[in-house]
């Protein structure tokens, strides 16, 4: 499982490392803010387009190649802006690691459902989401130092060897989970079974969960420098919310295959957590900040390892590819919808009214969670 969790470290930390600094790693990105907003939105682009796809891939070839070709093509991709040292060339580099992460990030969330027993899932994916909540919050502090020690060029270096190591890593620990036989599937037949309440429901939680997590991180502390607070107290709330993401999964993963919690009440709990973090932020000053994030910290941490143990309980093991794949494509869409949403209203009114629509979507799915028939 180790590997496993230096896979999802990867993704994330290659993720927000580089796309935090791009700015700062050269001057002429400050001045081209189109050019910098498309380097941004290559990598989740990429996620959103492909990992359906090597979702699938990963059901008919075996999670494992998928994992290993797509860590080694992270390492390639990086190795592309090391070997030119060309800004010009970071669109493709960039692009390359967001279809390389496409295909490593749901084999490596399959092969954690494959490897453990459906009694053990909630602590397996309460562990895989702590190691990645720690690289999405290392990649803008230790990606910052690598870039002011060594630009770009450094922190593209360090993703090959990141990636490199765990590749080799995975090939030599990680066993063979070959595909298992199933039966054709018609179009008609998906659309029936992503359409189930099985499935959007959690992944209804997790795009909500991820949604006011992007919110959180880069809309927190907009609001604590309106209120005149310095930025080290600004990026107290964004590790505060970090660390209570990163900490509660465990917690919320052992409590699920212990009995003590079921995954239809923790999701709707958290979600009620999620957006009662974000009514918070309306709240002026640091005391409000501070407590907004470590709501939404808490509430999305508890949604997100209920919310893939649920889907694999419901899903046939020769198809957890491309439902594992489907899942990512929904938290990226909230990824992106979520600060959309929030920007939108903020532009028409003032960012406490984004805050408030974003909490009543989060509220409204959460009751539509708790309505619903259940299933554990």
């Amino acid at each position: 499982m180790w590997p496993l969790y230096a896979a999802g470290f990867t993704t994330a930390f290659g993720a927000h490392g580089i796309a935090a600094n791009l700015g700062a790693g050269d001057t002429g990105l400050e001045r081209s803010v189109l050019y910098l907003g498309l380097l941004l939105a290559l990598y989740d682009g990429a996620e959103v387009v492909l990992k359906p796809v090597f979702g699938t891939i990963a059901d008919r070839v075996g999670a494992r190649p998928v994992l290993l070709g797509g860590l080694i093509a992270f390492a390639a991709s990086s190795a592309v802006f090391v070997a030119v040292r060309d800004p010009g060339w970071l669109w493709a580099a960039r692009l390359g690691q967001g279809a390389a992460a496409s295909a490593f990030s749901p084999a490596a969330s399959a092969l954690v459902a494959r490897l453990n027993p459906r009694a053990g899932h909630g602590r397996a994916f309460g562990s895989y989401g702590f190691f990645k909540s720690i690289g999405y919050t290392a990649g803008p502090l230790l990606g910052g130092a690598l870039v002011w020690a060594g630009g770009l060029t450094l922190l593209f270096a360090v993703l090959i060897v990141l990636a490199a190591a765990v590749a080799v890593w995975s090939a030599l620990t990680v066993p063979a989970v070959p595909p298992l036989p199933k039966s054709r599937q018609t179009l008609l037949g998906l659309a029936r079974r992503l359409s189930d309440g099985t499935f959007l429901r959690p992944v209804a939680a997790l795009a909500a969960a991820t949604a006011a997590l992007s919110v959180g991180v880069g809309f927190l502390p907009l609001s604590g420098a309106a209120d005149g607070l310095p930025p080290p107290a600004t990026g107290a709330a964004v590790s505060a919310l970090a660390a209570c993401a990163a900490l509660v999964q465990p917690w919320a993963g052992r409590a699920l295959d212990d009995g003590r919690l079921t995954a239809r009440a923790g999701m709707a709990a958290g979600l009620a957590l999620t957006a009662c973090g974000l009514t918070v932020a309306l709240l002026p000053g640091v005391a409000g900040m501070l407590t907004a994030a470590v709501l939404i910290g808490a509430g999305t941490g508890l949604i997100t390892p209920l919310g893939f143990a649920a889907l694999a309980a419901v899903t046939p093991q020769e198809r957890m590819g491309q439902t594992m794949g489907a899942a990512e494509l929904g938290r990226e869409l909230g990824d992106a919808g979520g600060p959309l949403l929030v920007a939108a209203v903020a532009s028409a009114a003032a960012l406490g009214w984004g805050y408030a629509a974003l909490a009543l979507v989060v509220a409204l799915v959460s009751l539509l969670l708790s309505a619903g028939r259940p299933r554990g």
